[in-house]
Formats: C-alpha cells, structure tokens, sequence
C-alpha cells in the first residue's frame, strides 16, 4: 500500500513557500487536489503553477490566517470549487525573535494571531464539513521549541505550544468522527527563515542533532503525507518530531 491521496482535496496554509510549498508540491503528486492559502497570493500563485505545470491540480488563494472571516471566505471558496474538504495542513507562521524584555507587545500579538489564532481558525472552518463527511485529516506544524523552549524565541515557542495543546484537544472532540489530528514538531529545517540565522548560530545548532545536518522541507512532507494517508488511520492526538534527534532528551 503507498501514500495515496487521489482525488482527496487539501488546503495548505503557508503553502507558497518553504516546508509548506514542498508539502503543496507533494501532496499534489501523490494525486490530491491542492489549495495553496498564504497572505502573499504571488507565492501560492507561483506554487499553483509549478503543480499545474507537472500536471497536477491546484487553486491559490490569498488568506489572512489572523482574520477568521478570511478563512471562513476561503474554506466556503473550496466547498463551492469541490463540494468537499478532506485534509487540512497547518503550516502558516512567522517569527518575531527578541528576549522577552525587550519584547514588544505588537510582537506577541501578531505571532500569536498569525501561528495559534490562524490555526484555530482554520481548525475551527473546517470542522464541520469534515464531521458531515464522518472523515478527514488534521496535521499542525509545531515546531521543537514548543517542545523545549528557546531563548530569545518565547512569543514562537508559546504558540507553537498551543498548537501541540490544540491537537491533542481537537483530537478528543473530534475522533468519533473518524476525523484525526496530529501534529510535526520540525527541528532546524533548511529554509528562507532558518538562512536567515548568523552562520555562528547555524554552526552552534548543528552540533546538537545527532543526525549531523539540518532537515529539508522534504523530511517534514513525507511525514505530512504518511498522516494524511490511509496507513494512518489509528494515529491521531499524536506530536512527531522531524530534528534529526536533536530534542532526542525531551
């Protein structure tokens, strides 16, 4: 049996670039019909078009995760399209880095809305479609500081833990429906947020993953896809790590 997700519809948030472009791009090969949601629509309309261009099917759309009109407008978009929701892929975050004292409100509350606000929100957009059909997929990106913390990074690592807490919630309310929730907790990944890290700061992390590199949007993909496929159908409520074993202590 092979991670198939024919004719299966799935909306990926922060899907135009990074850990969520590569999720979008495989998703889209493994045969699922892919809805590309970012708030920059030049980034998901170049990912729609490299799927489209490979042959696969795919609609962008330009969402604020923060603004729960915004996502109800662009969950009814998808129903109207497919007549039908079947996983949901929650990657959209951004950081606003410092120590807590010198923090700026602004700072908290945006990371906040954008990475737990957006992911209730769409969680929230989904669900009941989902629970009409008695079936679909639920996978967050957490993140490992939300695991173990960081200094400098307690706004991002606070939200990413109330991921993990909202998973697991979600997870209970929701099994009965045979609708699962799970969440990945990446480690360092090889990305155009991580590159912007000080090469020091780069060298400093390496030395902490067993594994001896840094992790590829790809890493986070396959396990994306393993979730959402039909050989995980008795795992929900559950938080992977994709770090090399790096939060191997943890």
């Amino acid at each position: 049996m092979v991670c198939d997700l024919k004719d299966k519809i799935t909306i990926v948030t922060g899907g135009g670039r990074g850990i969520g472009k590569e999720i979008s791009r495989y998703f889209a090969q493994a045969g699922s019909k892919v809805v590309i949601c970012s708030r920059n629509l030049k980034n998901s309309n170049e990912t729609a078009d490299e799927i489209m261009k490979s042959g696969g099917e795919a609609l962008a759309l330009q969402v604020d995760v923060a603004s729960g009109t915004s996502v109800k407008e662009s969950v009814q978009k998808v129903l109207d399209k497919y007549g039908r929701l079947d996983i949901l892929v929650n990657n959209a975050g951004i950081t606003r880095d410092g120590l807590l004292m010198r923090m700026e409100e602004s700072d908290w509350d945006e990371v906040m809305a954008v990475n737990l606000k957006g992911t209730f929100h769409f969680i929230k957009a989904v669900l009941r479609p989902m629970m009409k059909q008695r079936s679909g997929r639920i996978v967050s990106i957490t993140s490992i500081v939300g695991m173990m913390g960081n200094a400098g990074q307690a706004n991002y690592a606070a939200s990413k833990a109330g991921i993990i807490g909202l998973t697991k919630s979600i997870a209970k309310e929701v099994a009965s429906r045979s609708i699962t929730v799970n969440a990945i907790a990446p480690g360092f990944i090889d990305t155009d947020m991580t590159s912007q890290l000080s090469k020091e700061r780069q060298d400093a992390m390496l030395k902490m993953i067993p594994l001896g590199r840094f992790g590829t949007p790809m890493d986070v993909a396959k396990l994306a896809l393993f979730l959402c496929s039909d050989l995980a159908n008795y795992i929900t409520g559950e938080v992977i790590r994709v770090d090399g074993g790096m939060a191997m202590s943890v």
